[in-house]
């Protein structure tokens, strides 16, 4: 029999219920006020009252109202027919909506129940199985959906029956599995699982070492992320996230791209909406939005329902990854969702941390960061989650918790820079304060030296060290004067901005120059550094900004050109003659 209970308090969203029975940490249940059923989550019990955070507006609620508990977590549907999907943090499918917004108490089924989808048996009867163990496949949208033994189910079992290539729908039997003690468990296409548990359906999980290529030069050249890596971007309002992350989403080796929009406003969840629909996928030729599903959040929903955006995303991250699929999971931002949680702690009064966040923001932060990864399933394959957040720092403060705790969790730190956006430097990435740690793992060491070369990571940090002694010459330039420092300093300047300018700055909006393979990432840096470790001669501080200036233009004019035409070729001869002007032989 289910536990029922009544309304005791109401605080905005958090509601304080009487239980008649026991309720677990995270069951969800539903309050009934004036006909309509409000879906909740307990986030406390003390004795036989429940705290639960109610993922609708309360709003008409009142003391004595009932409430029905489900016995079960908050959980998402998993299944074929994701992909494409808009949904809200409840996966509630918004195209399916009437109206505008959300009614209030309407629930919207995630999957469509009467498609039928062409399915090809993998296992065969007799086979032994286990969770996670693929029993079929089915065509979605491109992609090879396995159809997977439900993550549930705990032991080994038997294949009993298993039908054969036809058209099902996902609510059909395909397949029969007798447990060790010889009871048969029915399987559809569909299945379960609750959010705040992470899906472990592999064999081991290592330390990521693939590089991950997605085109963006500052991030590919001098801050790689892995598959299967964590990285966030931190930055002010206007400093070019969304772009970055559009570049980031199109471009980067992924099969699959979930983006999260927990918490922003109304009209940035909108752009979404509208432009990844528009966005073509360089890998397929097709629309990005073939293979990309979208959860959103926008910041004026209960904070209930913001906090489990992040969770519902994760976890489909997690059923495709085990699927044998590279996944990439963008979330915006994650400062919504901190948001999110330090509302619910202040409403539960616990004992505040730094800025009335909670005590274990770190911890939370790091948990969750924690489910993204490289792993090798049961079946030999291999599946990753890639999991990029963004953070919003009120005033663009680097220093405050969110993005601290972040920085403690995440491997990649790629710091938005409000002067570079400014001066139009595009990505605006800072690339002294960010950073790469995967660049310290031997693994990925190993694998660049075998995949570009021995030379590769030593040539990264010699790039840093070159732009950060440009930067301090910047600096004593602007103090003492353009004459007021030796010719050479303006040299190092101008080696640094070429740096700049060639490398690390990039047009998302030209055809050729958004897309930079790592093949001519690499060429175009040596090309750079040959340059850099050219000595040249010059009379005064004035010839050495004019020529300095030619060589970028020529080499941004390569950048434009497609790599290896004639074109491109007959740029960088142009560009050695004039190297050969001022080269000091």
């Amino acid at each position: 029999m289910s536990t029922k209970g009544i309304v005791r308090g109401i605080i905005a969203n958090l509601v304080t219920v009487e239980a008649d029975g026991p309720v677990s940490q995270n069951e969800i249940c539903y309050l009934e006020t004036a006909g309509t059923k409000l879906m909740a989550e307990v986030i406390k019990v003390t004795g036989k009252n429940a705290y639960v955070q109610v993922f609708e507006s309360t709003r008409g609620l009142k003391i004595n109202d009932k409430v029905n508990f489900d016995g079960h977590m908050l959980e998402v549907t998993l299944g074929p027919g994701i992909l494409s999907k808009n949904y809200d943090g409840l996966q509630n499918d918004l195209d399916k909506m009437d109206g505008v917004f959300l009614q209030r108490g309407d629930y919207t089924y995630p999957l469509d129940n009467d498609k039928l989808w062409d399915f090809k048996p993998i296992a065969k009867v007799g086979d032994s199985v286990q969770a996670a163990t693929w029993l079929g496949e089915v065509d979605e949208n491109g992609q090879p959906h396995k159809i997977m033994v439900p993550f549930v189910m705990n032991g080994s079992f038997t294949v009993k029956t298993l039908v054969d290539a036809g058209q099902y729908s996902i609510h059909d039997t395909i397949a029969e599995l007798e447990d060790e003690q010889g009871k048969l468990h029915k399987v559809t296409m569909v299945q379960k699982w609750p959010v705040k548990k992470p899906i472990k359906g592999y064999k081991e999980k290592p330390r990521p070492f693939k590089l991950l290529e997605t085109g963006v030069r500052t991030i590919d050249t001098i801050n790689p992320i892995v598959e299967g890596g964590t990285g966030f971007i931190p930055g002010p309002f206007g400093t070019g996230k969304t772009v970055l992350q559009h570049a980031i989403s199109k471009q980067a080796e992924a099969d699959i791209v979930i983006i999260a929009a927990c918490g922003e406003r109304a009209n940035e969840v909108v752009e979404i909406f509208t432009e990844f629909p528009e966005l073509d996928d360089p890998h397929t030729g097709r629309k990005l939005m073939e293979r990309t599903t979208i959860i959103a959040n926008t910041s004026n929903m209960p904070v209930a329902s913001r906090e489990a955006s992040v969770y519902t995303a994760m976890t489909i991250a997690e059923y495709y990854r085990s699927q044998g699929l590279r996944v990439l999971l963008m979330a915006d931002s994650t400062s919504r969702w901190a948001q999110a949680l330090r509302e619910m702690s202040n409403r539960l009064e616990e004992l505040p941390g730094q800025d009335a966040f909670p005590m274990d923001l770190s911890a939370v932060i790091a948990n969750f960061y924690a489910r993204a990864g490289y792993v090798y399933l049961n079946n030999g394959a291999v599946g990753s989650i890639t999991f990029i957040g963004t953070v919003s720092p009120a005033g663009g403060n680097l220093k405050e918790p969110v993005t601290e705790s972040t920085k403690k969790a995440a491997r990649c730190f790629y710091a938005l820079q409000q002067s570079r956006a400014d001066s139009k430097r595009y990505p605006a990435v800072n690339p002294i304060d960010s950073y790469s740690k995967y660049l310290e793992y031997p693994e990925f060491e190993a694998y660049i030296q075998d995949r570009i070369g021995d030379n590769w990571i030593p040539m990264i940090n010699e790039v840093k060290t070159i732009l950060q002694r440009g930067l301090e010459v910047s600096e004593q330039i602007n103090i003492l004067g353009d004459d007021g420092v030796p010719v050479d300093y303006h040299v190092t300047f101008m080696k640094s901005e070429m740096i700049d300018f060639v490398i690390l700055q990039q047009d998302a909006f030209d055809a050729i120059d958004m897309m930079t393979p790592i093949v001519r990432q690499e060429y175009m840096l040596n090309l750079v550094m040959r340059i850099v470790h050219t000595d040249f001669k010059f009379d005064s501080f004035t010839e050495v900004s004019v020529y300095f200036k030619r060589l970028i233009n020529k080499m941004r004019q390569m950048n434009y050109s497609e790599f290896e035409t004639d074109k491109f070729k007959d740029l960088e001869k142009e560009l050695f003659d004039l190297v050969a002007e001022r080269a000091v032989l």
